[in-house]
């Protein structure tokens, strides 16, 4: 499996942080935490190939809510790349939401995915909007994920 933080320049003034990918684990993939409802916190792409979906771990409160990608590549046994999109190290966005996301795919980058987020600003004590940009190419299992 191959995941792939990415660091982009988006256009846009100044530079957009790069989020962390990390395969699955226990804590924040656990099934348990799929976000409810899960009609509107899951969705399928290529054929059903692809499946992302929000997670709450409920803490730490003001980051609880992650990104789950299901993709190929595939194991050995017919398993799926398992990742976690977070917005940090043990932490993970104020909000997602899927059913305002846009999608698309382009032949050399492969899926892309802007997920509406919310993220927490410690130094001033406040929540802001922001877009969550995710790439996966299935051939190669990379991942890259940058706030904007």
């Amino acid at each position: 499996m191959r995941l792939l933080p990415a660091l982009v320049l988006l256009g846009l003034p100044g530079l957009a942080a790069a989020q962390t990918v990390a395969a699955c684990d226990d804590y924040r993939s656990n099934a348990q935490a799929i976000a409810e409802p899960w009609e509107a916190n899951t969705r399928l792409f290529s054929e059903g190939e692809v499946r992302l979906a929000v997670l709450d771990t409920i803490e730490p409160a003001a980051g609880a809510f992650h990104l789950l990608i299901l993709s190929p590549p595939y194991d050995e046994v017919g398993g799926r790349q398992c990742a976690v999109v977070s917005s940090g190290e043990g932490a993970g966005f104020a909000g997602l939401d899927l059913t305002e996301m846009t999608a698309g795919y382009d032949p050399v980058v492969g899926l892309t995915f802007a997920i509406p987020a919310t993220r927490w600003v410690p130094d001033t004590d406040d929540f802001v909007p922001a877009v969550l940009s995710v790439t996966l190419h299935q051939a190669t299992g990379e991942i890259g994920a940058v706030l904007e």
